[in-house]
């Protein structure tokens, strides 16, 4: 089961913390707000319900 973890202004910021994650071996998945394929728009991040403490010790690692 998958989890809203947070709310990015955009798609390259979006694009960006995937990658911070993935180094931490962490999936995310990139949730447009609209359905509009655009990068200016936000994104909602989703993450692995069990995972949520390890987001939380990248954010804390920031």
């Amino acid at each position: 089961m998958w989890v809203k973890f947070m709310d990015v202004a955009d798609g390259y910021s979006a694009e960006m913390w995937r990658e911070i994650f993935s180094q931490e071996a962490l999936s995310v998945r990139i949730v447009p707000a609209l359905e509009v394929e655009k990068m200016s728009v936000p994104r909602e991040l989703w993450i692995p319900d069990g995972k949520t403490h390890v987001a939380r010790e990248v954010l804390n690692k920031i």
